[in-house]
């Protein structure tokens, strides 16, 4: 059994050389069986007794996600699925037969990696099968395969392959620099430097948190502290303190002793500490004068532990060192150190090949970040928890990523000299056909300059009006629209003005391009009017949307906030507050325990702000409401459990899109993390307790009179305590100058997010500010 890992993309390449290679008759892939998980079976067996589909997903949707659920565990973990079963005979029928039916073989596919690959036509060695889209397989599975003696070749996918290729061709594309990735020093300053700060999300089998963390302490400063880290950094040497042990004897806190001076050249990279398998097999080699065969049998039974074997092992390892003049007291406690360690040691080897990988990706991180961000981005594009973490670690490193455009945009994200636009691709609801007649159109016309050239140049089979749609809110048409200045608009205005205008722009393109197909011409002969010159006015003016809407649709088209986060407009306040952030939550490290358990973290009382993106309702099995909340903030999201009595309490603020400050307790052990809240209150009513003043700000050459009228009637229906700041834009000698104006004092106003969206749509999102 051999495991090789390829560029993801290529991975097919691969197989199709192979089979040349060794002849079609001789290779095969291997099949797989898809098993009944619990929600299939149920879905299954509810189908086969005519059960309404409606009420067959009412079943399926109370049994959790978790890899390892079955039906006997989500019946014990559910009070609602066991009312449902106890009170509808039906839904007993469903789940008793589903119970029967769990874990059998529903269908054959083809394993996701293995290829099997023979000395003959594979015919002599198994059977095969042909499923209904002719893809030939082994009738036996991996296990069968392997134990009839037949080599299986892993033919693996890994996407960091796929990063650095696709960031080689970035860096040879804007810097006409073709880099030998496999060529570079591996004494880089810069990349060690990304390495000791923990900056290492992206970076091959380093990305976790506590893995930063231990990145943090142990400043690793060549290859080989990569290579330990990466050995080291299992539960085993984790819980069995080796990893404290190799940090502390690394910076010297810890002297660093050899019982016999024949062990320093063996251990020396480690510190001293034994972490590979490797080391165990030298040690043998060297104090014992075992053969490199007799090595592998001492590390084998020493990772399995079997007594018997071990006895043995002993036995002729004493022998040997006796031989070569060492005492049996020493003797017996290098093999006793061995013994301990032997069961946590990791193949060196392995390791070494996946450190290289990190220290590549890390050294274009380094060196090239804007096209490391490009290629990362691209990888992650479809995975958005990742792709807005990612995102925000981008701007903390200084790196913009600019909205898609129309215009600018490639298929996957691409490097600019402001940063990294962001790629069609990522952009919901666009299909590849969509995306490349957009591609096809900027080679044909250049430059997109209107919406309706857009719409009159794109084939509308391919590109419907949800294709625009989604083009808009994800702010790939922002620079398509002017204001009657010919300046260009602020996109929150613009992104309104242009889904106003989409089915006057869509309507046209259809009407030009029929008569472009139908060779129409006018009575003088000349080609149709194109509207890529039609009036700015063809797009329709009016008010903006508000901050929270036009990221609500940003989130709609990308998935993700991009050009911010409804939680960014309250981070004073919630600084103010002493509010902690998603991100710093998680970062915090868990404390490990003496007796070798997982650790585990518990914050008392402490507050986190964040919008709410998803709501689980469930019961007790009392039968009591509650609910699991997903609370997200810039940084990332946790999940919130508001018990029955926080969940009596507060339930009005438990809703999707809610913007709540969330009081409680906060747990986190080495697998999960989770928050229990005590108190829940809106973000809205923490900001009208602690703003002093509204400000407004308003630009002369965009608003008239009819904008204040409009402001003073919306300023009415808000009355407060708090004074109102107008600050205004004026032009003046080509130049633009501001002045404030406290407004009378007969109008105050209260703070809140109804009044700030109110102003937002008839000043413009962004326009009020909260002091």
């Amino acid at each position: 059994d051999i495991d090789v890992d390829f560029c993801e993309r290529r991975r097919g390449e691969v197989i199709e050389y192979v089979t040349r290679k060794y002849g079609r008759e001789n290779v095969s892939q291997i099949i797989t069986f898809g098993t009944m998980k619990a929600k299939a079976v149920v879905r299954d067996v509810g189908r086969v007794l005519d059960l309404p589909y409606a009420d067959v997903d009412r079943i399926a949707k109370q049994i959790p996600p978790a890899l390892d659920m079955t039906l006997e565990k989500a019946i014990a973990e559910n009070a609602v699925l066991r009312d449902m079963r106890d009170k509808d005979p039906r839904v007993k029928d469903v789940l008793e037969m589903g119970k029967r039916l769990e874990g059998m073989s529903r269908n054959a596919g083809v394993h996701a990696a293995g290829v099997v690959i023979a000395p003959g036509p594979i015919v002599d060695y198994a059977p095969l099968y042909k499923s209904n889209r002719d893809e030939i397989t082994t009738q036996w599975a991996m296990k069968e395969v392997e134990r009839v003696g037949l080599l299986k070749m892993d033919f693996l996918g890994l996407s960091t392959l796929t990063l650095i290729q696709d960031a080689l061709a970035e860096i040879r594309r804007t810097e006409g620099v073709d880099l030998d990735i496999d060529g570079v020093a591996l004494d880089d300053p810069k990349t060690y430097q990304v390495f000791c700060d923990g900056q290492t999300y992206g970076i091959f089998q380093f990305e976790s948190s506590g893995m930063r963390e231990l990145l943090r302490k142990s400043k690793p400063q060549r290859l080989d502290d990569l290579i330990a880290l990466n050995a080291l950094y299992r539960p085993g040497p984790l819980k069995s303190g080796m990893v404290d042990d190799y940090v502390a004897r690394k910076q010297g806190k810890t002297e660093v002793k050899y019982d016999l001076a024949a062990l320093e050249p063996i251990l020396a990279d480690t510190y001293g500490v034994i972490a590979y398998q490797e080391q165990v097999m030298r040690i043998a080699a060297v104090l014992a004068g075992f053969t490199l065969g007799q090595s592998d049998v001492l590390r084998k039974a020493m990772g399995k532990k079997d007594p018997k074997v071990m006895a043995k092992q002993r036995e002729a390892f004493l022998e040997g060192t006796k031989k070569k003049g060492i005492s049996d007291k020493k003797a017996t406690k290098i093999f006793e150190l061995m013994e301990y360690f032997a069961g946590y040691g990791f193949n060196k080897s392995h390791s070494t090949a996946y450190a290289f990988l990190a220290y590549q990706t890390a050294f274009l991180k380094a060196n090239y970040p804007r096209h490391f961000a490009a290629a990362l981005l691209t990888i992650e594009a479809a995975n958005t928890d990742k792709l807005a973490l990612y995102i925000a670690e981008c701007r903390e490193r200084g790196i913009q990523v600019l909205p898609p455009d129309v215009n600018e945009s490639q298929l996957h994200f691409s490097v600019v000299p402001e940063g990294v636009r962001f790629g069609l691709t990522a952009i919901k609801g666009l299909g590849e056909g969509a995306i490349q007649a957009i591609l096809e159109v900027r080679s044909r016309v250049g430059r997109i300059t209107a919406l309706h050239q857009l719409a009159e140049e794109l084939d509308l089979r391919l590109a419907n009006r949800r294709v625009f749609e989604a083009l808009v809110k994800g702010g790939a048409c922002d620079r398509l629209v002017t204001t009657g200045e010919g300046r260009q608009a602020a996109p929150k205005d613009g992104r309104a003005r242009l889904m106003r205008g989409l089915d006057l722009a869509i309507e046209h393109g259809a009407r030009v391009q029929r008569d472009r197909e139908q060779g129409q011409a006018n009575l003088f002969g000349e080609a149709v009017p194109s509207a890529s010159d039609a009036p700015d006015g063809a797009v329709p003016d009016g008010p903006g949307w508000s901050e929270m809407e036009w990221l609500a649709f940003e989130k709609e088209a990308l998935g993700l906030y991009l050009s911010g986060h409804p939680v960014d407009r309250h981070a004073s306040d919630l600084r103010t507050f002493g509010a902690r952030t998603v991100g710093d939550l998680l970062a915090t490290e868990v404390p490990g325990s003496d007796d070798g358990a997982p650790g585990r973290l518990v914050i008392e009382d402490v507050t986190v702000g964040g919008i709410v993106s998803a709501v689980r309702a469930l019961k007790t099995k009392k039968g009591d409401p509650m609910a699991v909340l997903t609370l997200e903030d810039h940084q990332g999201s946790v999940e919130v459990v508001v018990f029955p009595e926080t969940f009596g309490r507060f339930r009005q603020f438990v809703e999707v899109g809610a913007l709540l400050l969330v009081k409680g307790k906060f747990e986190r052990d080495d697998d999960s993390s989770r928050f229990q809240a005590v108190e829940l209150s809106s973000l809205e009513g923490l900001r009208e307790r602690l703003a002093r003043a509204v400000s407004i700000h308003l630009s002369a050459s965009t608003h008239s009179r009819s904008t204040l009228e409009a402001l003073w009637d919306v300023l009415k229906q808000y009355q407060g305590d708090r004074p109102i700041v107008l600050e205004l834009e004026l032009a003046q000698d080509s130049r633009r100058v501001r002045v404030r104006a406290n407004v009378t004092p007969q109008i105050r106003v209260r703070p809140s997010e109804q009044l700030v969206s109110a102003v937002e749509r008839v000043c413009g999102a962004g326009s009020v500010v909260l002091q």
